[in-house]
């Protein structure tokens, strides 16, 4: 792709470097000229068609075109942006032409492009990027099926209405009265456009919109002298006319300012936006392109010209054809200029159907059904589908008005509306679900009541909130049902999977939260009873199992299809990449911490984590052996903790005040006790713990880590591998408190998230 002179990386040079010298403007000649022609080539037939279509003097076509190069082309944001007259405006030119005349709509042409230009100078260039895109895309298509209706006529060689209805009704009347030449001439215009992506590359280097209309102006020429063509009197110079206000009507003037100034400025930035994604240059200062539009739409007012816009059509013609700087741009103007001031005699030898074939190709560019398969995807084809007809058989600002309120609709109702579903007992014994997700607000009430009503009294309930928000009515209007429905004798159990915090809503201003990464909190989190023998809010003692049943029932609701596609690779076997051996405390989550999933990590779990190296033990030495030599893993990770429970035995044993747990435990500590020997001889990993405010057990927790570190290095079996350089060790202890993870080396500690501070 070409590269502009300018790229966004040059405003972050390193200090002290000398600013990379900008290309001149001999040195982008020799790329920006041919493009140039080729844009000029392409923009000449499409300007005069434009200016057809729009009921406009033929010649303000190419004066938008020659101010649309040099104004917006000098003083606009985007480097390889073209502007010029667009298809876009053609309905809303064509209407304001009719309701005022032309020299009204160049002052209304003038006045829009001063609104531009306040628009870009209050730097609210992005903002006016803030319309739904298929709104966007809605619009061209309905102008395109207007300009189709329209040009149809012409095409047909009859006379175009006032209404895109009114030549709909026409057209069996227009078929029946048509002019052969006429049909036949725009006709094989179509012809060749739609066939000229077909042939030879060669061929293809000339526009097709210029080979077309030239050809058939020849043949129209030696075969149909008598067709009706393009009239004017005098040069582009005589064409030039002073703008008059209107004569009444202040305030249609004023909406068509307005509109004009709005469907010109979405247009530019779009088409800017886009063009930015062809090249690898500047990206577009959108400010600047609002101000280098505006100034050109009044340069364009006040000589007579048509309203200007940037046109993807010619802008992506420039950047194919290899330009690299805006005198592309520039001079595809001069050479309008140039063009219409020497031939524009040669000019009225078009037939006017000819144009017309062109017009209807443009406007048929214009509905894309690519664009309606994406709305159809998306859900937005009611907006696309209305917007359309809207702007087809009402007119074009209502049409875009209409569909940009039935998107804000949309949206609103995809925000707001709340998912709430109430699920009958898959099984006896099996409580009722009420699923709720989305966004909790007094707007979902009437439908929270609807369908916890429809939960019979006396059922058993699990509620499952999944919002991102939650207000205080919602909040209220839960609880008031959870009394209510436990008055008859059920239970009510709350269960969040949501960002928000079920509490806070009775206190705290409502706000949309984040969305949880974690999708499996503690049980202690949403189910009341996890310890043996507590009570529920219902008085109900529930064992221990009940609570693993309960949190096996919601993984099969919550998250086991969501799990299934994770582990289908899994079915036949694993390839872990990492051993990890951790502690058995209920504390330590070896995936959670380390970001892991099925498949993973192989984990093995002691009290103490601990590894052996002297007295061997079987299920230790089976693990290591296994996770070596059988699934040939990268790395192993011991990770301590805080608060160890086994380091604090360690510790009571060295003071004599150990507690009686059975000779079992005492032997197994025994693999624990060189770390104690360690802390006390001052190692490095101690110390290091110690200045950092780590209490004396978490000191001894990072010394057994590092310590088990040594012993895999004597171990038989991960000894070697290590020195080879086959595997690797690694140390890792887990701070409850902070819920960090700090590196444990053999000379010392390193904390692994840069926000902690020392503490």
């Amino acid at each position: 792709m070409p590269q502009a002179s300018k790229t966004a990386n040059d405003a972050h040079s390193p200090p002290g470097a000398k600013p990379a010298a900008k290309p001149s403007f001999l040195s982008n000649l020799g790329a920006d000229f041919p493009a140039s022609l080729v844009v000029f080539l392409v923009a000449l037939p499409l300007s005069l068609g434009i200016a057809a279509a729009s009921g406009a003097p033929i010649m303000a076509g190419l004066i938008a075109a020659a101010v649309g190069g040099i104004v917006a082309g000098t003083l606009g944001g985007s480097v390889l942006q073209v502007s010029g007259p667009a298809a876009g405006l053609t309905v809303v030119v064509a209407g304001l032409v009719a309701e005022f005349g032309w020299q009204v709509t160049c002052a209304i042409t003038a006045a829009s492009g001063v609104v531009q230009l306040l628009l870009g100078l209050s730097r609210v260039g992005r903002a006016a990027l803030a319309v739904s895109p298929v709104v966007v895309k809605a619009m061209l298509a309905g102008i395109g099926i207007t300009i189709i209706l329209q040009q149809i006529h012409v095409l047909l060689g009859g006379q175009a209405a006032g209404s895109a209805v009114e030549n709909l009704a026409g057209l069996p009347a227009a078929i029946t009265a048509v002019e052969l030449h006429s049909a036949l001439l725009g006709l094989a215009v179509v012809v060749i456009l739609l066939g000229w992506k077909y042939l030879p590359a060669a061929v293809r280097k000339v526009p097709g919109p210029l080979a077309a209309v030239v050809a058939v102006t020849a043949v129209s020429v030696a075969v149909a002298p008598g067709v009706e063509r393009i009239s004017f009197t005098g040069s582009i110079f005589d064409a030039v006319a002073l703008p008059s206000l209107p004569e009444g009507n202040w305030r249609g003037a004023v909406m068509a300012v307005i509109t004009v100034a709005l469907i010109a400025s979405i247009e530019s930035l779009l088409s800017a936006v886009a063009v930015d994604k062809m090249h690898t240059g500047a990206r577009t200062n959108l400010n600047r392109e609002l101000v280098g539009q505006g100034s050109a739409n009044v340069v364009s007012g006040l000589l007579g010209g048509l309203p200007v816009t940037g046109v993807i059509v010619r802008s992506a013609t420039n950047v194919e054809a290899g330009a690299r700087s805006r005198s592309s741009a520039i001079l595809h103007g001069v050479w309008v200029l140039v063009f219409s001031a020497l031939f524009a005699g040669m000019i009225q030898l078009i037939p006017l159907s000819v144009l017309a074939g062109l017009l209807l190709v443009i406007g048929a560019k214009l509905v894309k059904i690519a664009d309606i398969k994406t709305s159809l995807r998306t859900g937005d084809l009611l907006v696309y589908a209305v917007t359309l007809v809207c702007v087809v058989v009402l007119n074009l600002l209502e049409g875009v008005i209409i569909g940009l309120a039935l998107a804000a609709l949309c949206v609103l109702w995809r925000v707001l509306r709340t998912q709430i579903h109430a699920h009958a007992p898959a099984a006896p014994a099996t409580p009722w679900r009420v699923t709720i997700a989305g966004s909790c607000s007094f707007f979902a009430l009437p439908r929270l009541s609807r369908v916890l009503g429809s939960v019979p009294e006396g059922a058993d309930v699990v509620v499952e909130l999944n919002a991102d928000y939650l207000d205080h009515a919602f909040r209220e209007t839960l609880l008031a049902w959870r009394a209510q429905h436990r008055s008859t004798g059920a239970s009510v159990s709350i269960e969040e999977h949501g960002s928000t915090t079920f509490t806070d809503a009775a206190d705290n201003t409502p706000q949309r939260q984040d969305l949880r990464e974690f999708p499996l909190p503690p049980r202690a989190s949403w189910e009341p009873s996890v310890a043996a023998g507590t009570a529920d809010d219902d008085g109900d003692r529930h064992p221990p199992l009940r609570s693993i049943l309960l949190g096996i029932d919601k993984y099969h609701r919550r998250h086991a299809d969501k799990v299934r596609p994770l582990v289908q690779d899994l079915t036949d076997g694993q390839n872990p990449d990492t051993l990890f051996v951790a502690c058995v405390d209920s504390r330590v989550n070896p995936n959670l911490i380390t970001s892991s999933g099925p498949g993973d990590l192989l984990t093995l779990r002691n009290i103490g984590n601990v590894v052996c190296s002297d007295d061997h033990d079987a299920s230790i030495d089976s693990t290591l052996t296994f996770a070596v030599k059988a699934l040939s893993v990268d790395s192993i990770v011991v990770c301590g903790h805080s608060n160890c429970g086994a380091m604090k035995a360690v510790l009571a044993d060295a003071s004599g005040s150990a507690p009686a747990l059975g000779s079992g435990f005492d032997a197994w500590l025994e693999h624990a006790r060189p770390s104690y020997r360690a802390l006390v001889d001052n190692h490095p990993v101690a110390l290091a713990a110690e200045a950092a405010g780590f209490s004396r057990l978490d000191q001894l927790s990072m010394v057994n880590v590092a310590v088990q570190l040594g012993k895999l290095e004597q171990h038989p079996v991960t000894g070697p591998a290590l020195a080879a350089g086959q595997l690797e060790a690694t140390g890792l202890f887990y701070d409850i408190c902070t819920a960090r993870v700090v590196l444990v080396t053999p000379e010392g500690i390193e904390q692994l998230d840069p926000s902690m501070a020392v503490r």
